[in-house]
């Protein structure tokens, strides 16, 4: 018997996702985050990287420009206007203090109440269908940014101009873990999803053989979260607690 999700909570204001590479969040996240846009709720994107080795028949220098266009273009159709690039390195980013500081600076100069990324779990499938480098690093960096963002003694040389410390992240929330326990019902605004991909032309045209579908890949994981929830369509997400810390 296939256990139910519990719904996350949506009692927020504002919330910051943090994921390596443009598509990222497109890839199952994107419909959910439409949702609570149009709930008037704000979401901020962060990219860690402007995934400039993805596409392997385009220079880097290149790619940057147009995957970053993307994302700008696909985060628009999901009611996102404020996407920022860190610009470190795609495909080798590591874990560690490094990660970390950049990403607490973000935390704290943006002040969210739920911060999102995406699954960074060793697989997609609690099996064998490997993960990708930079999604762990980010991810493992991601939850430990929330904690050192709250300290002003990690990391004081950010702490100017106005910048304070930021212990109000209530949650962090990974999309499509294998551990997820919690969803979101995206039946409303899975249509948007799918826009929100096919926005990311360049590296979808780059992937395998050209046949990708973007409609029928997403369908393929909303269908069964949906069934969770007792909806057509969902979300999934490892929902890890940082209000009682």
């Amino acid at each position: 018997m296939t256990t139910p999700l519990q719904p996350v909570t949506e009692d927020w204001r504002r919330a910051l996702a943090i994921v390596a590479h443009p598509d990222d969040l497109e890839f199952g996240a994107a419909a959910a985050i439409a949702r609570w846009t149009d709930q008037g709720r704000q979401v901020v994107y962060c990219l860690v990287t402007s995934g400039e080795a993805g596409i392997d028949g385009m220079p880097p220098p290149q790619a940057r420009e147009v995957r970053e266009q993307e994302q700008r273009d696909s985060a628009a159709l999901v009611g996102v206007d404020t996407v920022e690039f860190l610009g470190l390195p795609d495909g080798v980013l590591e874990y560690g203090v490094a990660l970390r500081r950049e990403l607490a600076a973000v935390v704290r100069r943006h002040q969210p109440e739920i911060v999102i990324t995406n699954n960074f779990r060793a697989t997609w499938d609690g099996a064998d269908i490997l993960n990708q480098a930079d999604h762990i690093a980010v991810g493992r960096a991601t939850l430990d940014a929330v904690r050192d963002a709250g300290n002003r003694w990690i990391f004081p040389e950010q702490l100017t101009g106005g910048v304070e410390p930021w212990g109000g992240v209530r949650q962090v929330w990974a999309a499509s873990s294998p551990r997820s326990a919690h969803g979101v019902d995206t039946t409303d605004t899975f249509a948007r999803g799918v826009a929100s991909l096919l926005a990311h032309e360049a590296y979808l045209t780059g992937l395998g053989d050209g046949s990708f579908d973007a409609e029928e890949f997403l369908e393929s994981g909303a269908r069964p979260v949906g069934a969770r929830l007792g909806v057509r369509y969902g979300t999934s997400f490892e929902v890890f607690h940082f209000d009682l810390w």
